[in-house]
């Protein structure tokens, strides 16, 4: 006769469920950087209540004063706020360069700075796209001499070999060598670097007018390049302490630099441009808060500007920064008020825009995927900083949508975010681009309107 087991069975069960509810009664703890939270039991079945915050959790909202001639915002549209005074360190610089884009010979420039969120050319591909179909210009812009995404960046093919590489965000690194991009690079001997255009992801990249390549030499350099596979040109360089490029012209699809004597000298990046219309150079760290920005000497950042002067410069951080608690930010807000005097005083003729963070969720202990409230805190530190260092703000949370909109991002059909819920994918990069677009192409219509009004007697 067969013995019934179903006692043991129901002592498991019971033994299970006493386990939960003590889980349940357990509070939130950590064991290194690991976070337990507490078990809910019926997180499933109950209702959803309402999110409250404290009271001292968020800081208010800051009044944006409007001129006499801007109308509300428009419908849909989340627009940038320009806090500059007199001194036009806002969107201005970046509105009188379309205006004189004929007249300066030179594509109008937008160095964009971002973490992660924009790497491998995230959102900055498809707003360089929009911004080049509607003024003009062709080519991907700044690359580095190597990279980590090289593969996954559809808006380029990057290739390279020979080269010892340095960052800001290395453990060990020489500031007094970064370039604008925050990174570094020594030459062995044959070392080179290729950039082909492409079609895949965005047009007006297959071809570019010229391409260049900057570098410091204590030493003499000897460069060649050769443009489309043809026969190389070769350039030698004399010694300089300070910052130089070689530039080839010509429908070029693709360049390959190669380092034949380079004694003494580091390089920083190679472009494809165009002589005219729009430029959109994308400086992504991975890992970086912003603050990094300081080590770039001033020296280094005035050098690139005369030799790559521009006129738009975004800093787009805050996901290496925010806290899921966070409430205080005041350290962030004095350092990164350093980092925008530091590129006012390096691009004196150059707009500030400082766009915010964008959202990014988080699963409370009943299991529900919520915004962390020190996101929500951090976006109204960076409109504080954008008002009191008197240059513009974008805010991005806004744009995507306000609270939980990284959720409905990750849960469109397709996708534009990832599971992490913390970064968009190309998808959202050309979701996210489009509105910044819009709200760019906006202020530049209420820009010439101001200028209409003021022209009034």
């Amino acid at each position: 006769m067969e013995k019934n087991h179903l006692k043991y069975t129901l002592g498991l069960v019971t033994g299970v469920l006493f386990l939960l509810l003590l889980l349940h009664y357990l509070p939130d703890f950590k064991i290194g950087d690991y976070r337990f939270k507490r078990v809910d039991l019926l997180s499933d079945v109950r209702p959803e209540a309402p999110e409250v915050e404290e009271a001292d959790t968020l800081l208010p909202l800051l009044p944006v004063v409007k001129p006499a001639f801007a109308d509300t915002c428009r419908t849909g549209l989340t627009c940038i706020e320009d806090f500059s005074d007199s001194t036009w360190r806002g969107m201005t610089p970046f509105y009188r360069a379309l205006d004189e884009a004929e007249t300066v010979h030179r594509p109008v420039r937008i160095a964009y700075f971002g973490d992660s969120f924009i790497e491998a050319d995230i959102l900055t591909a498809d707003l360089r796209e929009m911004l080049q179909k509607k003024y003009g210009g062709r080519g991907v812009g700044f690359v580095p001499i190597t990279s980590q995404i090289y593969g996954f960046r559809p808006t380029v093919r990057h290739s390279f070999q020979g080269w010892n590489s340095h960052c800001v965000m290395d453990s060990l690194f020489d500031s007094s060598r970064l370039g604008i991009s925050g990174h570094y690079f020594i030459p062995s001997p044959g070392a080179f670097v290729e950039l082909k255009g492409q079609t895949k992801y965005a047009s007006l990249l297959d071809t570019c007018a010229q391409a260049s390549i900057y570098f410091c030499n204590k030493g003499a350099v000897s460069l060649s390049a050769s443009m489309n596979q043809q026969p190389e040109v070769t350039e030698t360089f004399e010694p300089s302490g300070e910052l130089q490029k070689m530039v080839v012209q010509g429908r070029i699809g693709s360049v390959r630099w190669k380092i034949q004597q380079a004694d003494s000298a580091v390089f920083f990046g190679v472009c494809m441009d165009d002589d005219h219309g729009i430029a959109v150079d994308n400086f992504s760290l991975r890992g970086a808060s912003g603050l990094t920005l300081r080590s770039i000497p001033v020296n280094a950042l005035r050098q690139f500007n005369s030799l790559r002067p521009y006129d738009l410069i975004v800093l787009q951080f805050g996901l290496n920064v925010a806290t899921e608690r966070g409430r205080n930010y005041d350290k962030y807000l004095a350092g990164m008020k350093t980092v925008i005097q530091h590129f006012k005083d390096a691009f004196p003729q150059a707009g500030i825009l400082v766009v915010s963070v964008g959202d990014r969720d988080y699963k409370t202990e009943e299991g529900e995927l919520r915004t962390m409230p020190g996101i929500k805190n951090l976006v109204r530190y960076q409109q504080q900083l954008a008002a009191e260092s008197r240059v513009a703000f974008w805010n991005l949370f806004q744009a995507m949508g306000g609270e939980c909109s990284m959720v409905d991002l990750v849960e469109a059909n397709p996708p534009m975010a990832n599971l992490d819920y913390t970064h968009i994918n190309f998808r959202g990069g050309k979701y996210l681009a489009g509105q910044l677009y819009e709200t760019l192409i906006y202020g530049k219509e209420q820009y010439d309107r101001r200028r209409a009004y003021e022209e009034v007697p």
